[in-house]
């Protein structure tokens, strides 16, 4: 079957994820066996590179080789957080003119380049766009095949079991920390705290908690020669999700603090977010939004916002705040990731060829199948089941009350 007609288009967009350089290594790949005459373009940082036309074509050497991007972290077409219904931030950036309507230019650019399929990879913002963009061009009488694939390291679209990245940023995170636990050594009464990204969603933080833990089971230690598990253990889980009674905590954390002169805490960036937004506004600063109104998190600080209100409490001689984020997201996917891209993108290219639209993810709502979900059913903001009973296990074995 002979798929000509057919002109397909991808960009990657928000912010990275370890499986990006995959994803489009992967439609590449699948595009290649079955309609190896279809001409392939990726549009440069997402959508800025499509409203500025800029793209790359996908030549004959990059179908050869497009294993390679299997083996890479980042994106790469590049990345970039443009939001083509937030016409003020376009015309700032200086990418539409004033006036101008970004999804009328977006829409004209996909039409001017023959465009028939689109796939975008990112989080519910870069899809649900895209949803616009296919609604736009549909109400103009042009049929364009929209096809997202799920990128977020939070896991948290509705109603989508697993977003892709999050697996390999739980494991990087676990990495990250096996290094940065030792730092309990460094002085009496060491506080670490380890902060993990996650806005609204608690399932990386908890997610890498569990990956660390499994990874203490296959180490071996030295209890007779102060190289205890307890050491390296974690003592808190703290994710948006959850109530946190801060003097109820730091009496238990004061307590191990004692036993063992050292606490770790895993942090998710988002925890008690709101509390600390309202102290900086109550002190009369200023906190920063972004294009799409969240609170710009690196401002906000919450690992160290943790740090102090625990170093006093507990009697810490001394805090560590390290962050995660940036090590895990920018890694390569790992195995399990690598699998699940693999599944995705059949079913991405499956349904882009079949004319269905939709982001591809195993539907919770629909017995789990894998399958184009429905743009209006995408939301972002998944909450994460605190009852889950991996993790009221773990908090059960840490002496983390929930």
């Amino acid at each position: 079957m002979s798929h000509t007609h057919h002109k397909i288009a991808m960009l990657t967009a928000g912010g990275l994820a370890p499986c990006l350089s995959s994803a489009v290594g992967g439609l590449i790949e699948r595009y290649s066996e079955v309609a190896p005459d279809a001409p392939m373009i990726g549009y440069l940082a997402g959508y800025k590179g499509l409203l500025q036309g800029k793209s790359i074509p996908v030549t004959p050497e990059v179908r050869r080789r497009a294993h390679v991007l299997h083996s890479h972290g980042g994106s790469p077409l590049g990345n970039s957080r443009v939001k083509l219904t937030n016409v003020a931030d376009c015309v700032k950036r200086g990418l539409v003119k004033e006036g101008e309507d970004p999804l009328k230019v977006a829409a004209n650019q996909l039409v001017k380049d023959g465009i028939t399929i689109l796939h975008t990879i990112g989080g519910d913002d870069t899809n649900t766009t895209a949803a616009d963009l296919a609604a736009y061009l549909h109400g103009n009488g042009y049929e364009l095949t929209v096809v997202g694939l799920p990128k977020t390291i939070d896991n948290d679209v509705v109603p989508i079991r697993q977003t892709l990245g999050a697996w390999t940023a739980a494991e990087h995170g676990a990495m990250f920390f096996e290094n940065v636990v030792n730092e309990q050594s460094t002085s009496s009464r060491q506080l670490v705290i380890h902060e993990v990204m996650g806005r609204h969603c608690g399932w990386l933080t908890a997610a890498t908690a569990k990956a660390w833990r499994d990874r203490l089971d296959h180490l071996e230690f030295l209890p007779e020669f102060n190289l205890d598990r307890k050491h390296k253990d974690i003592d808190a889980v703290y994710i948006p999700e959850m109530h946190i009674d801060m003097e109820k905590e730091a009496e238990r954390l004061r307590q191990l603090m004692d036993q063992y002169d050292s606490v770790s805490i895993f942090v998710s960036e988002g925890a008690c977010v709101p509390e600390i937004v309202a102290e900086m506004e109550a002190r009369g600063e200023h906190v920063e939004r972004d294009a799409f109104g969240h609170v710009r998190l690196d401002n906000v600080k919450v690992g160290d916002w943790f740090g102090k209100q625990f170093a006093r409490k507990i009697g810490a001689d001394k805090t560590l705040v390290q962050k995660s984020g940036y090590f895990g997201r920018s890694a390569a996917a790992n195995q399990a990731d690598l699998d699940l891209i693999r599944a995705m993108v059949h079913v991405a290219v499956d349904s882009a060829l079949d004319g269905i639209s939709g982001v591809i993810g195993h539907d919770e709502e629909r017995d789990d199948e894998l399958r184009a979900i429905e743009f209006p059913r995408i939301k972002g903001g998944k909450h994460f089941d605190v009852h889950t009973p991996w993790f009221t296990e773990m908090l059960k074995d840490i002496g983390q009350a929930r």
